[in-house]
């Protein structure tokens, strides 16, 4: 498997001159670097080949530079660079980043979450994060970002999903989505699932992805009125839940619909395949 530092080296002097390689490589103050980059580099979307993709994609699961921009790339190997055998004097430098960072510098802070040292460290830094009210930046911490899903606890966990559901974000790119389901967000869901029913509003059917394998009692009524109430799209949904789940009740339910009997038969499509 081939290094990441060196996957996105080379992708980062493919889109980029001898000239401005070599200045990113230049030993100079962090903070200077990191705001002036962009204007070294531009900021066009980068040129990744397959290859390059799958060996970052192996090298850290869930994990994508695909969408990034050239001065994206050239901000995160800055990072990359920083040396990190001092923890103290590691965290306050990029730690410094953060509190001073514009929009721009924000979203390549976040989403080289994974490629930083002492993963311990942002915890705390990724919790505020999802506070933010910037979508560029929640988009950051979400998207093809494997740092929440494998060190954020079940709550602050919790909160992302919920925030990206508020914000009408795209469920399917969140790294960890349906390995991180739990029953207190599905319970927190469903909660939600009231509200927006009783104020006529519509539901992400994404929803109930994280609902399904807890069906219980409880949520049995919402997935039951999924079917009676719903779109097909509902229904869908609701199927797909019920798939996932071994609540007997709701297995005997999806007999009475054999318009989904497709949904049922195609389990390995996606939620996003099935519902689009």
């Amino acid at each position: 498997m081939r290094d990441i530092k060196s996957t996105l080296k080379e992708i980062l002097q493919a889109n980029t001159s001898p000239e401005v390689f070599s200045w990113i490589e230049e030993d100079r103050p962090l903070n200077n670097a990191f705001m002036l980059l962009p204007r070294k580099t531009g900021k066009a979307p980068l040129n990744i080949t397959t290859e390059q993709s799958t060996a970052i994609s192996q090298a850290i699961p869930g994990f994508s530079v695909d969408d990034w921009t050239v001065d994206h790339l050239g901000r995160a190997y800055l990072l990359m660079n920083l040396d990190s055998s001092n923890k103290e004097e590691y965290f306050r430098k990029i730690e410094n980043l953060f509190l001073a960072a514009e929009m721009g510098e924000q979203v390549a802070l976040y989403s080289s979450l994974p490629l930083l040292s002492h993963h311990e460290l942002w915890i705390k830094r990724c919790s505020e994060g999802i506070r933010s009210n910037i979508a560029t930046v929640l988009e950051a911490i979400m998207y093809n970002n494997p740092y929440p899903s494998q060190n954020l606890d079940q709550a602050a966990w919790n909160q992302l999903v919920l925030k990206a559901f508020f914000t009408d974000k795209e469920i399917g790119k969140i790294t960890g989505i349906d390995a991180r389901a739990n029953k207190d967000l599905a319970y927190v869901i469903s909660d939600y699932a009231h509200e927006r029913w009783a104020a006529g509003r519509e539901l992400n059917p994404n929803m109930w992805r994280l609902v399904g394998p807890f069906i219980d009692d409880k949520l049995f009524a919402d997935i039951q009125r999924l079917f009676d109430d719903g779109k097909l799209t509902d229904r869908r949904a609701a199927a797909l839940a019920i798939i996932a789940s071994n609540y007997a009740p709701a297995k005997t339910l999806l007999t009475k619909y054999p318009e989904l009997e497709k949904v049922i038969e195609n389990k390995n499509l996606s939620w996003d395949t099935i519902l689009g």
